[in-house]
């Protein structure tokens, strides 16, 4: 598998994104929902990859700067066909380095609370992030859950 800096304008990425979006808007309320669009995606403070088996797309990830030290994962989500393959993982690592790569001291992210989720926290909780106190502009909610990892 290979992870590349994705523009966005793929039809794959784009689908897969859709779906991410449909996915987290039916697994929580509309307000407890902090995705990111594609406008969002696109801004000039985020990374934005996808990782790919040859021609297929495995998942995608994104790294929001919230400060010089302090990183936010964002949009994290595996295709549907490469659930349980590792394409997560490769995913959250490479996010991992780029912010250790780029000065920060802490990742943070925030994920919903609902069983859709269970999955996903176990991936971060095995990579060490722990949970947190809700950070930057977010407020406790009972549909999210914050985590962080000193790196």
């Amino acid at each position: 598998m290979r992870i590349i800096e994705d523009d966005l304008t793929g039809v794959e990425t784009r689908a897969l994104l859709e779906t991410h979006f449909a996915g987290m808007l039916a697994s929580s309320p509309a307000g407890s929902c902090h995705f990111l669009d594609f406008d969002g995606l696109n801004a000039p403070d985020v990374t934005f990859w996808s990782i790919w088996d040859g021609v297929s797309l495995g998942g995608c990830g994104a790294l929001k700067e919230l400060s010089s030290e302090h990183g936010e994962i964002k949009s994290m989500r595996t295709h549907e066909d490469h659930l349980r393959k590792g394409a997560g993982a490769m995913m959250l690592t490479h996010i991992i380095s780029e912010g250790r790569e780029r000065g920060y001291r802490r990742l943070s992210l925030e994920t919903g609370s609902t069983e859709a989720f269970v999955p996903a926290l176990a991936m971060y909780e095995a990579h060490g992030f722990e949970y947190c106190p809700p950070f930057g502009d977010y407020v406790d909610d009972p549909f999210s859950r914050f985590m962080t990892l000193a790196i």
